[in-house]
């Protein structure tokens, strides 16, 4: 009977420090003024109830952090004093949900509050309040008291004192009132769920409290809340929502960690406090990484550069859910990253185990705080996520889930077929080999174990690797396909038929063992953040230089940090990934095709076909108009931003006008198309083409390529010269009156549609935009009744009048 108790928004944290955090001791972070009366006399007076009253013969208790009691169907926490001030996480989870709540993303185990509390006493008041860390100053200095003053600590519950324990050390409350009222900052149900769903008030009467345990640093809760709904995601004739919530409250170390500052030329999820002891004459904003408490066991033997166990390890368990034939690969994910931490010192650092079965420890549980586990939910979703629950005042990861959802492995099966199978043959089937799907998973697995480390997504990962060595089986076999797994860099696209060897899917990378080092290693010699800072810069400047050890985050604008990319040329990438999808495209009713099967799978990788024959294209789209964002410090050479060459942005534009613009023919099959829709093919490409250019027209891109003529003259490429090349490219068949067919007809209508957008929304600024567009307007508008007269075919001079028309209609309007 080992699980949560109670949990809050941890996306908010409000409230003050009481003390700086390397100095915090316990008593020192309580709250001011508060008075903990623990003199008998004055706690014995007639208002309280005698201890064998409250907790009778019939109370089934169990002790740890606080002792909890059952008597009959009340709840009660005795906590001693000596708790009473201390900072506890406190994580609310849902342990159950009923089908299809949350719309796929939210699943058993989904996290959704978490915050820092604490207990106080105030008269004969108990107090739950929430303590936020995003104001700080030492509680030497005086600005101190007005931190307190203007970040009063919100209040969640107030109890009412039932009785004292014998010796008087702790008290006595009643939790049923906590935990069976819809209190917001504990509740499962979100307020955009509470609107989705139609929630008109919680069910008291079908909503209890199933376990309370208590264990020595934490308290767990289940409980199950019964919601009146007029619109219930699943079984809408009961009018309800049914969900367990799991509460955990965990107590946070005495002295926190020490924080490690953060560099933005170092990818990591962090945590923002705002010092207003600092001696900078500002509010001075310090930002710290989200990491794991790693120390050596043997810190001399650390120091000599030895690889030293540490105290406490990173442990993930397995779910028990988790199919028995995926176990031995979701444990290779974990352990990948032992060869990390091995670069940052540290020994068997992170261990990936099963849980233990119900005869091996009847109280485990995956909800309890103590444990991170690896969650295998059973839900129709098609994702992973590898989330943590930290410290606010350090940045101490102090637990985490990562969620595989079983769908996903449907996702991998089919990228690894539509963006390998022209050159691999063991992707060429529905059925793909366990030993290659079992690699993918892994893959997946050390992704998301990357994120619960404190890595976000390194998109310039992808980007430092030569186009042309992932085409090598001895590149990729030592290097993988990205410099960093946190990359979405999930195959090799670039290998093509006849490559043997090559490797075609992703794994950890250089970076990712250069960043853990960045952020786990241990630097001896040093008191606090700040006296880190040298260090940690000239283990960035050491790697200046060198595309593998940069840091990118996705952006709109930046080409060589893009998502599901390979290598450091998007038009090549590009051209050899539109190479091979031919292939694909010509096979894909074979490799699909199941006997007694009709043919769904068809359709469905059909239509993932086109999404990857789109991200191709979006690769080089970026490439006009794009600036690479390099972060730099001010003692470092360069620029941060820089235009993208004229030549490679003229070069982006010829390959969209060659293999995007056009109809797409060899995506045109007649034994896909025939055997999975009656119509529909003209609005798939129409659909697919006006999202490229859309994005080429896009009124950012189209401002920052006139700022660089302005900025840069002749070394720009000049958004008239993209938008004349565009037209020309759209409207070829005009100049030698070739057919125009249904595609290109639609293609060409969408131009008009977008640029006539572009004047609507410049209207007010009347910038650059609409002079130019209003010329590329009355360009294709004197082609169009050139052209006209001379076309044989009605149905040629109709859609030629028809865009006259359009864009005097336009002209008008402007």
């Amino acid at each position: 009977m080992k699980n949560i108790v109670s949990s809050i928004v941890l996306i908010g944290l409000v409230m003050s420090v009481q003390t700086g955090y390397s100095q915090k001791k316990k008593n020192k972070n309580r709250e001011e003024n508060i008075p903990v009366t623990t003199d008998n006399s004055s706690q014995r007076d007639s208002s309280f109830k005698e201890y064998s009253n409250v907790i009778t013969s019939l109370a089934i208790s169990d002790e740890g952090i606080f002792t909890v009691h059952k008597v009959e169907s009340e709840y009660y926490y005795e906590i001693p004093f000596a708790q009473f001030g201390n900072d506890m996480l406190w994580v609310t989870r849902i342990s159950k949900i009923p089908d299809g709540f949350g719309g796929g993303y939210v699943n058993a185990g989904s996290k959704t509050n978490e915050q820092v509390v604490q207990w106080s006493r105030v008269n004969n008041a108990i107090l739950l309040r929430s303590i936020s860390y995003s104001n700080v100053a030492n509680d030497s200095l005086p600005i101190h008291h007005s931190i307190i003053a203007n970040n009063n600590h919100p209040i969640i519950e107030s109890f009412k004192i039932e009785a004292f324990n014998p010796d008087s050390s702790a008290v006595v409350i009643s939790v049923n009132n906590l935990f069976l009222a819809d209190n917001r900052a504990i509740s499962g149900v979100s307020e955009s769920m509470r609107q989705q769903y139609k929630v008109k008030a919680l069910e008291k009467n079908r909503s209890f409290i199933n376990r309370m345990a208590s264990y020595p640093e934490n308290v767990e809760v289940r409980h199950e809340m019964t919601y009146s709904a007029s619109e219930p995601p699943s079984n809408s004739k009961t009018g309800t929502i049914s969900l367990e919530v799991s509460q955990s409250m965990y107590l946070l170390p005495e002295t926190p960690m020490q924080p490690r500052l953060y560099d933005k030329r170092v990818g990591w999820f962090t945590l923002s406090q705002v010092d207003y002891g600092s001696d900078a004459l500002k509010a001075d904003k310090k930002t710290y990484i989200r990491r794991w408490r790693l120390e050596p066991k043997d810190p001399e033997a650390y120091a000599r550069g030895e690889l030293v166990e540490p105290v406490k390890p990173i442990i993930y368990y397995l779910d028990p859910a988790t199919p028995d034939r995926w176990k031995p690969f979701f444990i290779q994910g974990v352990e990948d990253w032992q060869a990390a931490f091995e670069v940052a010192g540290f020994k068997n650092a992170i261990i990936a185990k099963e849980a233990p079965t119900p005869e091996e420890d009847p109280n485990w549980s995956p909800e309890d705080a103590r444990f991170s586990t690896i969650r295998y939910i059973a839900t129709t979703t098609r994702n992973a996520m590898g989330p943590s629950v930290s410290d606010p005042r350090s940045g101490e990861i102090i637990e985490s889930d990562i969620v595989w959802y079983h769908n996903h492995i449907r996702s991998y099966r089919n990228r690894y077929l539509l963006e390998t199978g022209a050159a691999n043959p063991l992707a060429r089937t529905l059925n793909t080999p366990e030993a290659e799907i079992g690699e993918m998973m892994r893959m997946v697995i050390a992704h998301e174990v990357g994120h619960a480390l404190g890595l976000p997504h390194n998109m310039k990962a992808s980007y430092s690797y030569p186009t042309d060595s992932l085409r090598s089986a001895t590149f990729t076999q030592k290097w993988g396909l990205a410099a960093s797994i946190m990359d979405y860099t999930r195959y090799n696209y670039v290998a093509q038929p006849g490559d043997e060897g090559v490797r075609w899917v992703r794994m950890l990378g250089p970076y990712d063992k250069y960043a853990i080092n960045w952020g786990y290693r241990v630097i001896s010699g040093v008191e606090s953040a700040e006296d880190e800072k040298v260090t940690l810069n000239k283990w960035i400047s050491d790697k200046a230089g060198d595309a593998r050890y940069l840091f990118g985050s996705y952006n709109a604008y930046d080409p060589s940090s893009q998502t599901e990319s390979v290598g450091n040329d998007p038009i090549k990438a590009s051209s050899y990934g539109l190479s091979n999808l031919k292939i694909v495209a010509k096979n894909l009713k074979e490799w699909t095709s199941t006997p007694g099967e009709a043919y769904d799978d068809l359709d469905e990788l059909y239509g993932e076909l086109l999404s990857v024959w789109s991200r191709y294209a979006g690769h080089v789209n970026m490439l006009i108009g794009g600036i690479y964002q390099e972060y730099k410090t001010t003692d470092q050479s360069g620029v941060v931003y820089s235009h993208i060459e004229k030549n490679q942005q003229q070069e982006a534009l010829k390959f969209i006008n060659k293999n995007v613009f056009v109809t797409p023919d060899w995506l045109l099959q007649d034994d896909i198309l025939q055997n999975i829709e009656a119509s529909g093919a003209l609005a798939k490409v129409r659909s697919l083409q006006s999202g490229q250019l859309s994005s080429l027209l896009q009124e950012g891109k189209m401002k920052r390529m006139i700022e660089n003529e302005a900025l840069n003259g002749n070394e720009a490429y000049t958004l008239s010269s993209m938008l004349s090349e565009l037209r020309k490219g759209i409207w070829s068949e005009l100049s030698d009156t070739k057919n125009i067919d249904a595609f290109r007809r639609n293609l060409q209508r969408e131009h008009v549609i977008r640029l006539e957008k572009l004047m609507i929304n410049d209207a007010k600024n009347r910038s650059d935009i609409s002079a130019l567009v209003r010329v590329e307007l009355k360009e294709i508008q004197k082609a169009a009744r050139s052209a006209a007269h001379r076309y044989g075919s009605d149905l040629m001079k109709a859609h030629l009048q028809d865009i006259d028309a359009l864009v005097d209609s336009i002209l008008d309007e402007d």
